[in-house]
Order: structure tokens, then C-alpha cells, then sequence
């Protein structure tokens, strides 16, 4: 029986924005992030934030993997610990700023860096995934927008080998909702689950950094996706907006029937037209 005749996407989530991704015999992991509680995460110009949880998994337990899509270079999405233990032979698809780092600073000599709608593809086997960057705003004030670093999203087509995209998976990256989002949605109608980062992420000053509640319900609203996994929603202190925050606004616009329920250590399993858990 080949790989695709029980076609889907296994997801585990591990915490903050990490997820492992099987299809077929490609693994992927997104935004490596194994601190343990009490554990600070680098976040640049001094600034530390403190975790909370646990991962469920630890980086040495890793399988081999194909490919690393990395949203952006904080210490939240790329830690210490990944430093460390993360293979340098690993692929790693993220964006020009962040390749610069991994490159010089840290012997990740694979590294890619893609610009917005920039693809690349990887292969395993009979399988294949291709990686496209999408437009991301940490920030929407002009001055804080140069000072943090450059993130992306990312939407990851899956299907076999020289074959047809036979599912989809949006991940948003620590981006807040604007209107150049909605350009992802008319390039790729057809996601079949999006993976929202959230958190309500709160810099000094009051700067909101990533979508809270009511911001990821409207981002699920333009996309139109038939399902939503949240994330990077209670790892940290300085995310301030709960999981609640956005279960709330997710009812409040009709969206329920779309949630998928995945909690740290759970997995989903993702087949066209919408997941289920396991």
C-alpha cells in the first residue's frame, strides 16, 4: 500500500509555535522552541520573557527531519537549546534576515532565506513539500516595525512527489491581522488548516506584538479555512491574551464548528477538507 492511499498530514504540537508535521516520509518541524519552564527566551534589546509550560517533547527526542520552517529569529520561535542540539545539516526555510544569523553567528550553513511568495520545495521518498513565505507584520507601528525582526507566514502545500498539492496548511507566523493578509487568502482559497499564532503578545510600552483573541477570529473569518488550530497562546508572560479570548470571539462570529481542539502533547490528524484529533 502506498504512503498515499491513507492521505493525511499527522500534526503534534509541542508548545509555543512548534509543531511536528509527517506526511508520507517528509518531517517538518515549525519555530523550534524547547526552553522548560522558569526558563527565559531572548527576545532582543535586553528583553526576556519567562516560560511557563513545558514542551512535550524535548529537542533531543526529535526524529531525523527534512526541514525546519522558522517565522522569524526570536527567542520564543529559536532557543538556546535548539542552538545546541539541532543538527546544523538540517534545512532550515526562513526569512533573508534570519538566514544572515543562522549563516555567520551559527553554522546552520542550510539555512534559505525566501522572500513574500518565494517557495522552496523538499522531498522525502515519495512525498513532497513546498514551502511558500507569505506577508507577516510583527508590529503595525512604522518605528517598533524596523527594531523587531523581519517574520513571515508560511503555507505548505503537500502531496507526492512531481504529483498534485493534496493538502494544505497555513501557519500565520507572529504576524498582527492587516490587509495584506488578505492576499493569502486569494492566492490559496483551499488551505485545509490554519495554524494561528496568538498570544496577544505585549511589548514595554503596551505594543502588542502578536494577534490576540479577537484578532485571530477575524484572521480565521478572511481566511475562510475549514479549520483553525490556535497556538502561541500560554507559554509566556508576555502573552496576555488567554485561549479564552479567542474561543469567545471564535463563537461570537459563528466561526465554533472550525476550532480544532489540540492541546500540548496532542495530535491532530489533518486529511483535505479539515482535521480531527487523536
Amino acid at each position: 500500500m502506498s504512503v498515499f492511499d491513507d492521505d493525511h498530514l499527522d500534526l503534534h504540537f509541542i508548545g509555543t509555535a512548534t509543531v511536528l508535521l509527517r506526511y508520507g516520509g517528509l518531517t517538518l518541524l515549525t519555530d523550534p522552541n524547547f526552553l522548560h519552564r522558569g526558563e527565559r527566551a531572548h527576545l532582543g534589546y535586553g528583553l526576556t520573557s519567562e516560560r511557563l509550560t513545558e514542551p512535550a517533547l524535548e529537542v533531543t527526542g526529535l526524529p531525523p527531519l527534512d526541514a525546519v520552517v522558522l517565522s522569524h529569529l526570536h527567542g520564543d520561535h529559536w532557543d538556546r537549546r535548539v542552538r545546541r542540539h539541532l543538527a546544523r545539516s538540517v534545512p532550515v526555510a526562513t526569512t533573508p534576515h534570519a538566514v544572515r544569523r543562522l549563516r555567520t553567528w551559527q553554522g546552520f550553513d542550510r539555512a534559505g532565506g525566501l522572500r513574500t511568495w518565494e517557495s522552496a520545495t523538499f522531498r522525502r521518498g515519495g512525498a513532497q513539500v513546498r514551502v511558500t513565505a507569505l506577508p507577516g507584520r510583527h508590529s503595525l507601528h512604522p518605528v517598533l516595525r524596523r527594531l523587531l525582526p523581519p517574520v513571515m507566514g508560511s503555507m505548505m502545500e503537500f502531496g507526492p512527489a512531481g504529483g498534485p498539492v493534496r493538502l494544505r496548511l497555513y501557519v500565520s507566523g507572529d504576524t498582527l491581522v492587516y490587509d495584506g493578509l488578505d492576499e493569502v487568502g486569494r492566492r490559496f482559497p483551499t488551505a485545509d488548516l490554519a495554524v494561528l499564532h496568538l498570544g496577544g503578545t505585549r511589548l514595554p510600552g503596551g505594543f502588542v506584538v502578536t494577534m490576540d483573541g479577537a484578532q485571530g477570529a477575524e484572521l480565521a473569518r478572511r481566511l475562510g479555512a475549514p479549520a483553525v488550530l490556535p497556538v502561541h497562546y500560554d507559554d509566556y508572560s508576555v502573552f496576555r491574551s488567554p485561549l479564552e479570548d479567542f474561543l469567545t470571539a471564535v463563537d461570537r462570529l459563528g466561526l465554533h464548528d472550525r476550532l480544532v481542539h489540540c492541546a500540548r502533547g496532542q495530535h491532530a490528524r489533518v486529511v483535505p477538507g479539515g482535521p480531527g484529533t487523536a
